[in-house]
């Protein structure tokens, strides 16, 4: 491999365009060593994974809903975190200068007022009075609902009904968890659960939100529902829910228990020692609680290992705290290794050696998990995004992990590492064997596409399900494409998705990164891998949307609000620095490293590098659940902009202006 970290260009000679090579190089050397700091011991990456408010406000209601003695110090600070993340709006949004969200606000008042903040203070009057403004408690949305009918502080009838009888169906019938997303069957198992048994909270301080209520929560007769619901399915599963109101009361007592044991049964089977059920958040605070009102003591194994798996996920800095969704090494480390190797020189390359070979043992071999309800004959080889999570692998993660140890193999470097031939197969077998039948690949499931289930009043999220996406199917064709199985039928199947779900203005969504930006540089890579001509008209059509959106400041931008139903174009948001990595990424795929707007973006990212090397990103730049719940990767803006200047310094000092690999 060739040593690109070395090469020198002379003093003002500008190889790389109008942009001052000592400039490039230096900012490339500092992020390099910041980068090489933040590497853990045993060779692993991972950085903090910051959510909304609702994460946090929903620990501290956990610790009082089960009577625990509170940590008054972590509680403080946890308050402190949330004070300082509300909004101009008096309320809290779900994403960095976001809007006022309903649920957000709601959960995020009632934490600070369990916690003891005075409801006749300045923020909390200033979130009272939003909240109010924007009709009450009343509207939020059904998740939210729930957790204050566990409170007491709505009636159940605010709940969509979701009997734990769920449980017992059979596959054939129109709902059934198979159905379902991975992130939705594992919260869903256990809060059917805690429906059925309805337990009662401890609250020893007694704390309500009355005060948030326009209408007392006893009188209102309509409960909000999903926008992005749809006739007729809205009025027959509506109907649908009225009538299990009235039936369910009558359901069997032996039915019931069968049905609470089998979702015990299915939580205890998954349950991912202290690495949680599902190893996300909402699933691991539900199984606790699920236990408590079964009456499983505190120190039962099962019930001890799920409350550890919420403590890990709790982040202390200074004078505040927060709670992370989840933890997210196989990603961090995945990424953080392809852009080392994009880095180039021994000890980046010796440094992703390292991450692959702490890698490699994370692969599922041996554990069908949940995909295999759907690909009964295929065998396991994927990784998932955690640090364990044996029944939820998804192709995602393992796509960028085989093209981090597919190019590091390659460079047949001095670096040393294990050899990964029989992990780059196992997994691309997984992967193949993954692809639903329209020639896109969901994250978790194939075939997850039984939209209709969108529409149950349960499902005000719109986020029931896995289907296929544009970004996550990108990377599967990068990933095949850059292992030479560019001819093959499922590539082919890709390219064709891929082509089908370009949008008119040139764009491609993107599901779990923020969002058309996201999306586009996701399948611009692919193209370019697979061998598509960068004149093609798709290509053609995407570079022309990323060059019409860049800022005036040289970066790119784009917020959650591009998720909206009644979205028709882009809409102009603050450059943020991954996002100009990915949009200079994409272009520079489609063949336009010599264009302009490249350099201006390459210039963008030099000139707002942070002291320490890294570039300051509080907006979020990643994605949850659409309209619902978005993300702020810590690491994004420490590998991605390192990543785009390091390519972009390599494909203008090269012999080649084509990007050689999948991402």
């Amino acid at each position: 491999m060739m040593d690109v970290a070395t090469l020198e260009i002379a003093p003002g000679q500008h190889a790389t365009g109008g942009i001052d090579a000592a400039a490039l190089k230096h900012g490339i050397s500092r992020a390099a060593d910041a980068l090489f700091a933040m590497q853990r011991p045993d060779g692993h990456f991972v950085f903090e994974l910051e959510a909304d408010c609702t994460i946090p406000a929903e620990y501290i209601l956990f610790v009082h809903f089960l009577g625990e003695t509170p940590n008054l110090e972590l509680e403080a600070k946890l308050c402190n975190y949330l004070r300082r993340i509300q909004g101009e709006h008096g309320g809290w949004p779900l994403f960095h200068d976001g809007a006022f969200n309903m649920s957000a606000s709601v959960k995020a008042y009632f934490a600070l007022k369990m916690a003891g903040d005075a409801i006749d203070s300045p923020h909390m009057t200033r979130a009272r009075e939003a909240i109010l403004q924007h009709g009450g408690a009343s509207e939020s949305n059904v998740f939210t609902r729930a957790l204050l009918a566990l409170y007491r502080q709505v009636p159940w009838r605010a709940v969509p009904v979701m009997p734990v009888e769920i449980m017992l169906l059979p596959r054939w019938f129109p709902f059934h968890l198979d159905k379902i997303s991975y992130w939705a069957r594992t919260t869903l198992v256990p809060l059917m659960a805690l429906m059925a048994l309805r337990p009662k909270p401890v609250n020893q301080r007694g704390v309500g939100i009355p005060e948030l209520f326009v209408v007392p929560p006893e009188k209102v007769r309509k409960w909000p529902s999903g926008q992005h619901a749809k006739e007729p399915w809205k009025t027959v599963f509506a109907g649908l829910d009225s009538v299990l109101r009235v039936a369910e009361p009558l359901f069997p007592k032996r039915t019931r228990k069968a049905a609470i044991d089998e979702a015990v049964a299915f939580c205890n089977e998954r349950l991912n020692g202290e690495d949680g059920l599902g190893a996300i958040f909402p699933p691991m605070l539900n199984l606790v609680l699920m236990y408590d009102a079964l009456g499983v003591p505190a120190n039962d194994p099962n019930r001890a290992a799920a409350r550890t798996a919420l403590e890990r996920l709790l982040v202390v800095h200074g004078d505040e705290a927060y709670c992370q969704p989840c933890f997210s090494p196989i990603w961090d480390s995945g990424l953080a290794a392809n852009a080392l190797l994009e880095l180039g020189g021994e000890e980046a390359e010796r440094r992703a050696a390292q991450c692959c070979d702490w890698l490699k043992p994370k692969q599922i071999l041996d554990v069908r998990g949940d995909w295999a309800a759907q690909r009964p004959n295929l065998r396991p080889g994927g990784w998932a995004f955690q640090y364990e999570n044996a029944y939820y692998p998804d192709v995602d993660d393992t796509a960028v992990v085989v093209m981090a140890m597919d190019r590091l193999t390659r460079g047949q470097t001095p670096a040393g590492g294990a050899q990964y031939g029989e992990s780059i197969a196992r997994a691309r077998e997984w992967i193949e064997g993954m692809q639903s039948k329209n020639g896109g690949w969901g994250a978790f499931d194939a075939e997850n596409e039984h939209y209709y289930l969108n529409n149950i009043p349960f499902a005000d999220h719109g986020a029931l399900l896995d289907p296929p996406t544009e970004d996550v199917s990108a990377r599967c064709v990068s990933m095949l494409a850059q292992l030479g199985a560019t001819g093959t039928p499922a590539v082919q199947r890709g390219i064709a998705y891929l082509r089908e779900t370009q949008r008119h203005d040139g764009s491609w969504f993107g599901r779990w990164g923020m969002n058309y930006i996201y999306g586009t540089w996701s399948v611009l890579c692919a193209l370019n891998a697979a061998g598509i001509h960068p004149q093609s008209w798709e290509i053609r059509r995407a570079v022309a949307w990323l060059l019409a959106i860049q800022n005036p400041d040289g970066g790119w931008g784009e917020d959650g609000d591009s998720y909206k139903l009644d979205y028709v174009g882009y809409e102009p948001a603050p450059s943020t620095a991954s996002q100009t990595a990915w949009a200079v990424l994409g272009l520079m795929a489609a063949g336009e490293c010599d264009h302009p707007a490249v350099e201006r973006g390459i210039t963008y990212l030099v000139e707002t590098q942070s002291g320490d090397g890294f570039w300051n990103e509080p907006r979020f730049t990643a994605t949850g659940f659409p309209r619902v719940f978005y993300l702020r990767y810590h690491g994004y803006s420490k590998f991605f902009p390192l990543w785009a200047l390091a390519r972009y310094r390599n494909l203008k000092t090269g012999n080649t202006r084509q990007v050689q690999f999948g991402i």
